[in-house]
Order: C-alpha cells, then structure tokens, then sequence
C-alpha cells in the first residue's frame, strides 16, 4: 500500500494534468518508444520554442485526468508509452511539429488529441497538422485584404503616369 505522502503527490500530479487539460486549447498525444535521448532533446527544444508544453505521463494518472477533464474518450488509447503535448493558444502546432517527427522516426506514433474540449480523430489530427502556421495565416489574411489596396493604388499611378507623358508631335 503506498504511504499517504506518494498518495498526496499522486493526487497532485492528477490536479496538474487535468489544469493542464483544461487550459489548453488543443493538444495531442503520442507514444514515444524507441527514440533516443538526441532526437527526444531536439523534439522538446522544438516543441518548447512553439509554446508547446509536453511532458512523459503515467497511464494511470493521466486516466484519472481525463475523467475529470471531461475528455474520457482519450482512455482507449493510454496504452504503452504516453507523452502530451500542450498548448493554451496555438491550435496547430503540437500536432504539426509531432507529425512531422512521426514521419522520420517508425516508432513515435500519434495516438490521439483533442481541440477545445473535444476528442479528435487520427485523421482529424493529421488534416490539422497540415494546417499552415497561425503566421503564415495571418500574413495570407492581409494579402487578401492588401490586394485590391494595391491594385487601385497600381491604377492611379498608371492615370498619373499616362497624364505626364509628353505629347507625340
């Protein structure tokens, strides 16, 4: 039977994880064997420079931080190795930056991941991995909106430049 000071901590990891949960607004969740301490340190250093929180967790604690998290659909898949991968305000980057690692190394698997308090699919996960960043998007967003600007602003001086031609004798 574990001593009251290993329950306590217990409870307290359990607390942790589920704030975590739920103070994130997606996140997603791998198994990791067979990556070596290189690859993992690079991954983490690339996942922390994103924002991204991510930490190795206990099957069992992170079930019990499901449950109360309201994310029990997470429970089919806490088998094995399980490591998370958090964040409060960037909805695509823990999923790209995991499934781009996946690619290059067969034993590091998604397993699942949720977005805004819901459970996703594999296949879910894999379309919002290839979402562009939340730059990239906000630099389409005002091209978009720059466009016609500078398309009329492309015309006047067109009428300006057409204006102070010299006359053709």
């Amino acid at each position: 039977m574990p001593s009251e000071k290993v329950l306590e901590r217990k409870k307290q990891v359990v607390t942790e994880l589920t704030d975590i949960l739920n103070g994130s607004c997606a996140g997603v969740l791998v198994d990791y064997k067979g990556i070596n301490v290189v690859d993992d340190t690079k991954l983490r250093t690339d996942l922390r420079e994103a924002g991204i929180k991510y930490e190795v967790v206990k099957n069992t604690l992170l079930s019990l931080a499901v449950k109360e998290a309201k994310l029990e659909e997470l429970e089919s898949v806490l088998t094995g190795t399980t490591a998370i991968a958090t964040s409060k305000d960037d909805y695509v980057a823990a999923a790209r930056i995991l499934s781009k690692f996946a690619q290059t190394h067969k034993n590091f698997t998604l397993k699942s991941g949720f977005v805004d308090g819901k459970v996703i699919s594999i296949e879910a996960l894999s379309r919002l991995a290839k979402l562009p960043s939340r730059e990239i998007l906000l630099a389409s967003v005002c091209n978009v909106f720059n466009a016609p600007i500078a398309a009329f602003a492309r015309g006047i001086q067109a009428i300006v430049d057409k204006d102070n031609e010299p006359a053709s004798a």
